[in-house]
């Protein structure tokens, strides 16, 4: 019987409960120095002096190092992709300017993390003030310019081929949607530490989200051969998108060790993970949506701004990932998008939990839900008359974007039959009707997603040793998905040997020969397909010995998974067991394989939300979320569900809490967990799981991606829910976070 589907628990989970992961900030690394940075208090200004006489005679400090310093012998950091032009580049320390708060202008080794903060205190560091731009709009306006070598606060720009057509709409609705920065506030911050081999070469242990990404990027600073380079990944605790690329504050770390001869490590504090590692999200939207009386849409107009921060990495793209999402879950032929990335005095922007995909979503579902408020219609009716009918075969959207399958109509049923969606609207007219101080509102999230969306393979081996046991190599770098479990699900289902007897190696470029990013829920799809045909490779090799020791031809003898044996065809009695394979080996036997899929999957669903808002207050107390997420064939129930509860509280958060703000001279004014706030579990009710599996045609597992679809689906719920707690005094729409002041000065403005 297969194990698939079972509810297995996690075999990472115990170690991690009581303590015994293993973090960068675990690693003992003999003689190793401990690097703090000074980092930039200024948002944009020019370095006019710059003395660290006093910090490197402080004590414990062995060395102190500058931009200039590095920049003689690394240059600049190369930029993550191509098209950022090199005026862009950034350094991996201040050289003549800083252009955002938290940037890195002096490094300091010193015996202990103490003693190199102490001696951050005596550096000198004058600055010549320039004007900060910190919203979007007003760069676009280049009446302060951040990059004079570059010239225009203007990145990029990108359009569809048309703008939608409205002339024919009988109703068109607008809006000004905020998706706020958001940090993805991991419970580890970045961290890394770096030393040098005797035989010269650079060992790095890095907190990140891809072993050889990262191995390949520290080859190419230091202008080495990548297998002169090892990556090592510990346990991470937690990256969501944040952790996806290496920074040049960690990349540079090798290139100290180096000059001083010593190891070094470096772990930044909570503070300065909010303040200097990438946000997320930051993308500002003009929104129209345009159809009939009857609940039609027939035209959509999306135009972004996206805030790229001081120096651009994948934050500046991802409208791109907008953009293939524009129309959801609908059927809208006539659309339009537009966006245009921009440089400002802020830290960079980056790719987080949905990257993308969540701006498209809120985008549109808070439109549908506009065009029904505007039309007198419910909103679950307008969904219902526009969604795309079920498809199991390939369905091109209105932007041009090949989705795999989805049942779109089916969640949406259950969705709403699961809230009991009609009795909550009548519970919501009583209390209206009433005077009741708790307003009740129920929100609607439908969403499609992208997975695996990038070209890049994944790469995975199985290894019978001569003990008997299995190991399997996978270039996917887990940091919370229970990579560990679901591997050895995966081919203990397929070999019928015992996952006690498997174990599983990742995050360590000496023992995988490659692997890519864990981005955009593509392990199990890509990783795990991988891993899947590994595993039957090996059982062909395998069966061919169990055949000779058998005495007969290979043809004649099958594989019994259920009983972890080979035999003849007709004779299960008498079977070679794995054990008895692995005795007769003079070495390990081996296969691998690179699983590149035809085609991203797309996961779908439906989130409902019941929320109460305090009349008098403002304050928002979420009742109920029942999330409806199809993410194809789930391997492991418990795993996936983790990923939907981590999801759902993300979303819930960035829609009532969560904000990166700063104020108009670039200074950050959520710099802490006190004005930072995330969730924990008093925010949050249980969440109401319902399954719904179209199994992709796209990989032999028939599973699409789960890391990212509660995110994705929770907040346009949320979001709409309580603008419809609200919406009976006037209240059409709100900028998030929804707190309960905004909510408030809504409520009595009207």
């Amino acid at each position: 019987m297969s194990i698939l589907g079972n509810r297995v628990v996690r075999r990472e989970d115990p170690r991690f409960l009581q303590g015994r992961g293993s973090y960068v900030e675990n690693l003992d690394l003999p003689g190793a120095v401990q690097l703090v940075y000074l980092r930039s208090t200024v948002a944009n200004g020019r370095i006019t002096e710059l003395d660290v006489s006093d910090a490197r005679s402080a004590p414990g400090v062995v060395a102190v190092f500058t931009g200039t310093d590095i920049a003689d012998e690394l240059g600049l950091a190369p930029n993550l992709l191509p098209v950022f032009p090199d005026e862009l580049r950034r350094p991996f320390v201040a050289i003549d300017a800083v252009r955002y708060v938290g940037q890195p202008v002096v490094a300091v080794l010193a015996e202990t993390r103490a003693e190199a903060a102490d001696a951050t205190e005596l550096v000198v560091v004058d600055y010549e003030l320039e004007p900060a731009v910190v919203d979007v709009e007003a760069a676009m306006t280049d009446e302060t310019v951040l990059h004079p070598d570059f010239g225009t606060n203007v990145l990029s720009t990108s359009a569809t081929d048309a703008e939608a057509d409205f002339s024919g709409c009988e109703v068109v609705v607008a809006e000004r949607i905020v998706n706020q920065r958001l940090t993805g506030a991991p419970i580890e911050p970045r961290a890394g530490a770096a030393h040098w081999t005797a035989d010269g070469r650079l060992v790095h242990h890095s907190a990140c989200q891809g072993a050889h990404p990262t191995r390949d990027l520290l080859a190419r600073i230091m202008d080495m051969e990548p297998d002169r380079v090892r990556v090592v990944v510990p346990d991470v605790g937690g990256g969501f998108g944040a952790k996806s690329r290496t920074y040049p504050e960690e990349l540079v770390l090798g290139w100290y060790a180096a000059r001083i001869g010593r190891p070094v490590k470096w772990v930044e504090t909570r503070s300065e993970n909010i303040q200097a590692m990438p946000h997320g999200r930051g993308q500002l939207q003009y929104a129209r949506l345009g159809g009939d009386r009857d609940g039609r849409i027939t035209a959509y107009q999306l135009d972004v701004i996206q805030d790229a921060g001081a120096y651009p990495i994948i934050g500046a793209v991802l409208p791109n990932m907008t953009r293939r999402m524009l129309t959801g879950t609908y059927e809208i032929a006539n659309v339009g998008f537009r966006s245009t990335a921009v440089l400002t005095s802020t830290v960079s922007t980056t790719a987080y939990r949905g990257a993308g995909r969540p701006e498209a979503c809120v985008a549109i579902e808070r439109m549908v839900d506009r065009f029904a408020d505007e039309i007198g219609m419910d909103p679950a009716e307008v969904r219902a008359k526009n969604l795309v009918p079920r498809f199991t075969e390939p369905y091109t959207s209105g932007v041009g974007t090949e989705y795999d399958v989805g049942d779109y109509p089916e969640a949406l049923r259950l969705a709403l039959d699961t809230a009991k969606y009609d009795d909550v609207l009548a519970e919501q007219a009583e209390r209206r009707a009433g005077g009741d101080r708790l307003l009740l509102g129920v929100g609607i999230g439908m969403y499609v997603e992208i997975t695996a969306g990038g070209p890049a393979p994944e790469f995975g081996a199985v290894e019978l040793g001569t003990d008997g046991r299995l190991t399997v190599v996978s270039g996917a770098t887990p940091f919370g998905q229970g990579h560990d479990t679901t591997w050895a699900m995966l081919v203990a289902d397929r070999t019928g040997v015992a996952m006690d007897s498997i174990d599983v190696v990742n995050g360590d470029t000496d023992q995988v020969e490659r692997g890519g990013l864990t981005v955009g829920s593509r392990s199990v799809q890509l990783g795990g397909a991988a891993i899947a045909a590994a595993t039957t490779e090996l059982i062909e090799l395998v069966r061919d010995r169990a055949a000779t020791l058998l005495e007969a031809a290979t043809a004649d003898v099958v594989h019994d998974a259920a009983a972890g044996a080979f035999h003849v065809i007709g004779t299960p009695a008498v079977s070679v067991a794995w054990a008895d394979v692995a005795a007769t080996l003079a070495e390990p036997l081996r296969t691998e394989h690179d699983f590149a899929a035809p085609l991203p999957t797309f996961p779908c669903g439906c989130h409902v939300a019941v929320v109460e808002v305090d009349r008098d207050t403002g304050a928002v107390a979420l009742r109920r979320i029942v999330a409806v997420d199809d993410a194809g064939t789930i391997l492991n129930p418990v795993v996936a569900e983790g990923q939907i509860h981590g999801g759902i509280a993300q979303g819930v958060a960035q829609v009532l809490l969560e904000q990166v703000q700063y104020d108009d001279a670039g200074n950050l004014l959520t710099s802490t967990l006190l004005d930072y706030l995330v969730p924990s579990a008093a925010e949050l009710p249980s969440f109401d799981l319902v399954e719904l599996a179209t199994p992709t045609w796209v990989n032999e597992l028939g599973a699409k991606g789960i890391g990212e679809s509660g995110t994705i689906g929770s907040i346009p719920a949320v979001y709409n829910a309580v603008i419809d707690a609200v919406s009976h005094l006037g209240v059409r729409h709100l900028e998030t976070p929804l707190t309960p002041e905004r909510i408030w000065r809504a409520m009595t403005a009207q």
